[in-house]
């Protein structure tokens, strides 16, 4: 009887790892096609993919996170004010399904922050006060449960250099956060596991080149 109880747990080890190794292909072959969208129908058919795969896998916060972060990059590819918010509200629907299951991840609150970045940017003059502070208190929290994750950084040096300029004082902190950023993407972006979050080292070597441009 007990070998027979082995044998079927044995069994039941092996069906969930080849499940879990059939996700991880299936959400890396998306993440990458995410990575690549260019223009609104690229990423809105990748967002319905995840959407099928956050159905079939209940449990798995990481189709709600990248859905997410879909519709954030689709906001940059619209125009109008109604349809910047239409995507970042969808953003912040599957965000919520992904803070429901991981509330306290890293890379869950940083996302959370770049939500409220991305509403402030629609439009600054109206939306500071509003955004400004709770975009800060999301990326501070990220920081301080993980120091070196690079999103967290730049995101947050982001806000700094905007916050600077807006007030016309020195960026030289947010332009220090930056580079912290990009070494640390330096170090982890052959490390890190293949559908964990990898995006923002683009923001970073930006960020970076206008703050050389600052010091000539």
């Amino acid at each position: 009887m007990k070998n027979i109880l082995t044998i079927i747990f044995i069994g039941i080890i092996g069906i969930c790892l080849a499940s879990d190794g059939k996700y991880q292909k299936v959400m890396s072959k998306n993440i990458a096609q995410l990575y690549e969208a260019k223009s609104v129908e690229d990423y809105q058919k990748v967002i319905n993919a995840l959407d099928r795969i956050a159905l079939a896998e209940e449990g798995k916060w990481e189709p709600h996170y990248y859905g997410a972060f879909g519709n954030i990059m689709m906001s940059t590819k619209v125009q109008t004010i109604a349809e910047k918010d239409q995507h970042l509200d969808a953003a912040q629907s599957r965000l919520d399904k992904a803070a429901a299951l991981q509330a306290q991840n890293v890379e869950v609150i940083t996302l959370q922050g770049f939500i409220h970045m991305m509403r402030l940017s629609v439009d600054p003059a109206s939306r500071g006060q509003q955004y400004a502070g709770i975009a800060f208190a999301s990326f501070n929290k990220a920081v301080a449960m993980d120091s070196l994750n690079p999103r967290a950084l730049i995101m947050r040096a982001q806000m700094k250099q905007g916050t600077a300029k807006f007030f016309g004082t020195s960026t030289d902190e947010a332009c220090g956060e930056a580079a912290k950023a990009l070494a640390i993407f330096d170090e982890q972006d052959k490390a890190v596991a293949s559908i964990a979050p990898k995006w923002g080292r683009g923001s970073a070597e930006s960020m970076m080149k206008q703050c050389s441009q600052l010091n000539e």
